[in-house]
């Protein structure tokens, strides 16, 4: 294959894809449709102007027919009047007006088969469209259903171009909000170590260290206070639980003795 025929071949593959694409078949079958009822308007149109000749042709065969009486009588009246001249001019005019009508008649017979013809034709195509327009109404409902279907379905799974689409531009969203974390992220750090000054600050980096570290002071100072109020507590607690314990060992000690002196009574009792 040459170059030339290679790049033809090329180009008339891509057009056809093109073509593809770009093709609906619900428009191909409505204008498929248009073309067959234009044909029938076409038909129609040829019906009429054929009859339409062929009335004319009617109405000169009367004509002539009623000049053919006209020539008759004309010879009848060239005879009685003894004109044997006239009556033959009046028959010689008959003979070619019906020489005429003949040749009217056979072409309006032909018009008429030719009429039948078109009138068959025409109902023939009549039937064919109304065929075709059923099918297409047919196929314009499954096209329509498989296309809502494979929309449903792409929609779905997400593998068709607008889902394509959102999901290109969520994870381009993504990769921007991770980009500008990670560079206020940055910043911050910058700017905590010094390296980035507060433009609207009067500190600057030793100001900010020795801040810090009075603050750290004041934690240090606070936390302290707690560990000594907090050792206070613990003392306390554990001075009322001792007393506690105390009291419950004393009222123990005084119930045992309450129930061995009720028992010393009943044994007494019991022996007088």
């Amino acid at each position: 294959m040459g170059l030339l025929s290679r790049a033809s071949y090329i180009l008339r593959s891509k057009f056809n894809s093109l073509l593809n694409r770009a093709e609906d078949p619900t428009e191909t079958l409505d204008y498929s449709y248009e073309q067959m009822r234009d044909e029938l308007k076409d038909v129609e149109r040829g019906l009429a102007d054929l009859v339409a000749q062929k009335k004319r042709l009617e109405v000169q065969r009367e004509r002539l027919q009623k000049n053919v009486e006209k020539h008759n009588e004309q010879a009848r009246e060239a005879m009685r009047q003894d004109r044997e001249d006239l009556a033959r001019r009046a028959l010689e005019k008959k003979q070619q007006k019906l020489d005429q009508i003949e040749e009217m008649e056979e072409q309006i017979s032909s018009l008429e088969s030719t009429q039948h013809d078109l009138e068959e034709k025409k109902s023939q195509l009549q039937d064919r469209i109304e065929r075709f327009r059923t099918k297409k109404e047919t196929m314009k409902a499954r096209y329509e259903a498989a296309e809502a279907q494979t929309r449903v379905s792409e929609a779905m799974t997400g593998v068709g171009d607008e889902m394509a689409d959102v999901g290109r531009a969520i994870e381009r969203a993504e990769e921007r909000t991770d980009e500008m974390e990670a560079r206020a992220a940055a910043m911050d750090e910058l700017t905590d170590r010094g390296v980035f000054e507060d433009q609207l600050s009067d500190e600057d980096a030793i100001d900010r260290e020795l801040s810090q570290g009075r603050a750290s002071r004041e934690v240090e100072a606070e936390l302290e206070t707690l560990r000594a109020e907090s050792g206070k507590s613990i003392e306390t607690d554990e001075t009322a639980e001792t007393e506690d314990v105390e009291a419950d060992v004393d009222v123990d000690e005084a119930a045992v003795e309450a129930e061995l002196e009720e028992l010393r009574e009943e044994d007494d009792a019991e022996k007088q």
